[in-house]
């Protein structure tokens, strides 16, 4: 049985430019929270008492919104979008209240868990409901403004973050969420448009709990270490645990009834190349916010928040390119001649990246402005991934189409900025090895180690974008109905 409660007139010119600025109001929101805290943790582990290491209020919300994206994906279609949304934004600003009036680090990061929860789904449903808001050539431009937003806002977070905790409090991190998630809330309540729903088909909780089960042990065994955990739960531990839960999670989906993420979906290459290029995107993100203000503040001395404003042409790249992106896809470029020359972009700026540490290690300018390509990359293929994931899914399955390319950018993020910080650290270990003198020029070294791998796997974003549409979007085919329905 489907529900097909609609709006019975069309929204406004003026609820619609509403409606934006709500879903971009709270997809900054979520964005900033993903790294706000890394320049105002000091002042935290300062102020709270608690035996957990600070590095939980980072692993609580990632875990968390990372764990219910593909389960929000799901749920909105079947229950359609607004509820879903609106559910999100409220645990959200449940979540980011109670962060503020935390008075212990265990309340914080059981708190954060409840922020997670909710801005977990944020991104994917803020894009689900543009798409149902605007006709597909209309799209990309929106599209396009969401990944500049969620761009920018992600590295704008540990600026904001120095920010309020040099001036104000580090509770305002998190306080200053409520009031704006709340107008936000009004805001879309009001003027957001109740969609068709799909089929009320059972909900898959047992690859739900499987899925839960890969990412969250996936997630801790990458952080390992940062998070102090006990030594029966080992890395080994951790990662058999991942093993038998992907397995079984495979196994549940191919033969559920109503699998929570329909195989099938892979059987298309361009939804698979969507993916894999979703993966790329979160590992040359991150790496670029991680990695380089911590150089700059460690090995430079600059300020925290001079070195995230060494950021700008990352930022400015992302943004830019984003919007173009759009307007290049509404002009019938086809997206995989796009996609090519966005991953040779940030090929090209990981190699600058190592080129800039072998010649100007000390030159934080030159450093910054080898960003700019990377950016651009970046910005270009976020409303990419977008369309082309959403195009390639049937109808009643774009919840779930959009939300699993957003949850493995944010898993590829964590996963890969874990595995480049070991790389760096073992780097640093050899070189210092019997020549502690040698640590001074050990950073610029390692970083070249990561950067080339960083490299590296932005090659196989490119070789995906192979299997990217060769034609303007409006001509490629939308699977029927039922085709990807069974796994």
């Amino acid at each position: 049985m489907t529900t097909t409660t609609t709006s019975t007139t069309p929204p406004t010119r003026r609820s619609t430019a509403l409606t934006m600025a709500a879903l971009m109001l709270m997809l900054v929101l979520a964005a900033l929270d993903q790294t706000i805290l890394s320049t105002a943790l000091p002042s935290i582990a300062r102020d709270l008492p608690g035996t957990l290491p600070p590095a939980w209020t980072f692993s609580a919300y990632l875990l968390a919104a990372t764990v219910v994206i593909a389960l929000y994906g799901r749920l909105a279609d079947v229950y359609g979008r607004k509820p879903m949304l609106l559910l999100s934004i409220g645990l959200f600003l449940a979540g980011s209240l109670a962060c503020a009036l935390s008075q212990s680090m265990l309340q914080l990061v059981l708190a954060r868990a409840l922020q997670g929860a909710g801005g977990g789904g944020l991104m994917t449903l803020t894009m689900l409901t543009v798409a149902s808001m605007f006709p597909l050539q209309e799209r990309g431009r929106y599209q396009s403004l969401l990944g500049a937003v969620y761009g920018v806002a992600t590295m704008f977070g540990p600026l904001t973050g120095g920010w309020l905790t040099e001036h104000l409090s580090w509770h305002w991190a998190f306080g200053l969420n409520v009031p704006l998630a709340l107008l936000a809330f009004a805001v879309l309540a009001r003027t957001l448009p109740h969609q068709a729903t799909g089929p009320r088909t059972p909900i898959d909780h047992l690859g739900a709990l499987l899925l839960t089960g890969a990412l969250c042990s996936a997630l801790l065994m990458t952080q390992h270490e940062r998070l102090q955990l006990p030594s029966w739960l080992s890395a080994a531990v951790l990662g058999t645990a991942c093993a038998l839960c992907t397995a079984a999670f495979v196994l549940r989906q191919r033969r559920a009834a109503h699998p929570l993420v329909p195989l099938s979906l892979f059987s298309r290459p361009v939804y698979a190349a969507a993916s894999a290029i979703g993966l790329v995107t979160g590992v040359a993100l991150y790496a670029a916010v991680v990695f380089m203000p911590a150089y700059l503040q460690t090995a430079l001395h600059l300020g925290p928040t001079t070195a995230a404003w060494h950021l700008l042409p990352l930022m400015a790249g992302v943004t830019g390119a984003a919007i173009a992106s759009g307007r290049l896809l509404r002009a019938r470029v086809p997206a995989r001649s796009m996609g090519m020359l966005a991953s040779a972009l940030v090929v090209l700026g990981f190699a600058a990246l190592a080129a800039g540490m072998q010649w100007a290690p000390a030159q934080p300018l030159v450093l910054s402005l080898c960003l700019l390509p990377l950016g651009l990359g970046i910005g270009v293929l976020f409303p990419i991934i977008t369309m082309v994931s959403q195009r390639a899914s049937p109808a009643q399955l774009m919840g779930i189409a959009t939300a699993v390319p957003v949850m493995l950018r944010s898993l590829g993020g964590a996963v890969g900025v874990a595995l480049l910080t070991t790389l760096f650290a073992e780097m640093v270990h050899t070189l210092v090895a019997g020549n502690p003198a040698a640590l001074a020029e050990a950073g610029p070294h390692a970083l070249q180690a990561v950067w080339g791998c960083a490299a590296a796997v932005a090659v196989l974003g490119m070789v995906a974008c192979r299997w990217l549409p060769a034609a303007p979007m409006e001509q490629m085919q939308m699977p029927p109905a039922g085709r990807a329905v069974a796994a």
